[in-house]
């Protein structure tokens, strides 16, 4: 199967899990699309002083893979900075936000794994 650009759904969602702005999500895939045990696999850009609140993940585990921008990922131990080619992975029950401080937007694909 072959998916293509035009075939992908892109959302527009204001102050999306309590943050900042708003976010432009494509669905790189749809629910009927994935597996049964995935929940997530989506392109997220977001614009300078955007952010996705901080948010929970229980028996599941969401990976953000970095594409272009920097941004500041909150995690429990605290505030890191990320940039192009870091993963970041958040599970067992914890949570994390991930916000856009820069000019330039922060783009990364994100995708939730059924524990």
């Amino acid at each position: 199967m072959i998916k293509r650009s035009c075939e992908m759904k892109d959302n527009l969602i204001e102050h999306m899990r309590g943050g900042d702005g708003t976010v432009m999500r494509k669905d790189i895939l749809g629910q009927d699309d994935m597996a049964r045990h995935s929940r997530l696999f989506s392109f997220f850009t977001l614009k300078k002083g955007c952010s996705i609140g901080e948010h929970e993940h229980n028996n599941e585990t969401e990976y953000y893979y970095i594409i272009s921008g920097k941004g500041v990922v909150k995690e429990k131990d605290g505030l890191k900075e990320v940039q192009p080619g870091d993963v970041v992975i958040t599970g067992n029950g914890e949570s994390h936000s991930i916000a856009n401080n820069c000019d330039e937007d922060l783009t990364f694909v994100a995708v939730i794994i059924l524990d």
